[in-house]
């Protein structure tokens, strides 16, 4: 369903128990909201928890916006103390979410993202801390310089465009470079690929808004100082084996928030298979369980 959520147009899809405790699921970079595993929605439903997704701005079949920004040109803006000369930045993004909250009518929520919407999801407890009951950052960072970079071939296969926007080529090319950062553990084989990837190409095949997400990235600029004034119970799950956003991302994450909880699994790379779901799971509702006992005991 459409909504209008902090001034524009959003896709939501609003799961389980309308009188549950609610989970906003926040996506990542380019990703659609349907690229949340089936399993691990309908586990936490199962758990009785309302489950609220969204596409992100530029995504899937919320608004798009205008503008071709380059990177580099905010990365310098950025060094140099200039606001740079974006369409919107994370910040933004953040109060999508919680506009999405808003117009549901959710007081407040759990808040989970995955990579991009790790960030978000960190943002919204620096900005928006009375409506988050708790955060979960997954495979995520926290824009510090000194966390290692992606390594050259991942860096690659998530900013190189397919040689067409054929379907078949799309396809092709995006498996190419999932291969390169999936989990080493939990390989999908090539016909999982293509069914989720001709899925999310038919529903919405929309390149352009990558730079601008990316840009929106790069603009947030080093979160650690923010993120140590963060009250927000919050856990950090992330994969030894993640070539994308590094280990050490989702480690610094950890350390820069008081109290906060780190998971590392063997054998995950920059994805949520379906195998680790159930251990998904389990870290999700127990954690937010947790934070409601411990508001309780309040």
């Amino acid at each position: 369903m459409q909504l209008k959520a902090n001034g524009i147009a959003v896709e939501v899809e609003d799961m389980g128990p309308k009188d549950g405790p609610a989970i906003l699921l926040v996506n990542g970079y380019t990703s659609q909201l349907i690229n949340w595993p089936a399993p691990l929605l309908e586990g936490l439903v199962a758990e009785g928890f309302r489950v609220v997704r969204y596409d992100n701005r530029d995504v899937g079949l919320s608004q798009k916006f205008e503008g071709a920004p380059d990177p580099s040109v905010t990365l310098q803006d950025l060094l140099a103390g200039r606001t740079p000369d974006i369409p919107y930045v994370m910040g933004d993004m953040a109060a999508d979410g919680i506009g999405v909250l808003n117009a549901l009518g959710i007081d407040k929520a759990h808040v989970v993202g995955v990579s991009m919407g790790g960030m978000i999801v960190q943002l919204m407890a620096i900005n928006h801390a009375d409506r988050l009951s708790s955060m979960t950052s997954i495979m995520s960072s926290t824009g510090n310089p000194d966390v290692p970079r992606a390594t050259p071939e991942a860096q690659k296969a998530l900013n190189e465009p397919a040689p067409s926007q054929d379907r078949a080529d799309v396809i092709v090319h995006t498996i190419k470079g999932r291969r390169t950062y999936e989990s080493p553990a939990y390989r999908k084989t090539d016909a999982e690929y293509e069914q989720l990837i001709g899925e999310a190409f038919d529903r919405m095949f929309y390149p352009d808004g990558a730079m601008r997400q990316y840009c929106a990235i790069v603009a947030d600029g080093n979160r650690v100082e923010r993120l140590a004034k963060v009250t927000t119970p919050t856990l950090v799950i992330h994969g030894k084996d993640d070539n994308l956003v590094r280990v050490e991302g989702g480690i610094d994450t950890a350390n820069s928030v008081p109290g906060a909880r780190l998971e590392l699994i063997e054998g995950m790379g920059h994805d949520l298979p379906d195998a680790l779901c159930p251990r998904f799971i389990e870290l999700i509702v127990g954690h937010a369980r947790g934070s409601l006992a411990s508001v309780a005991a309040d």
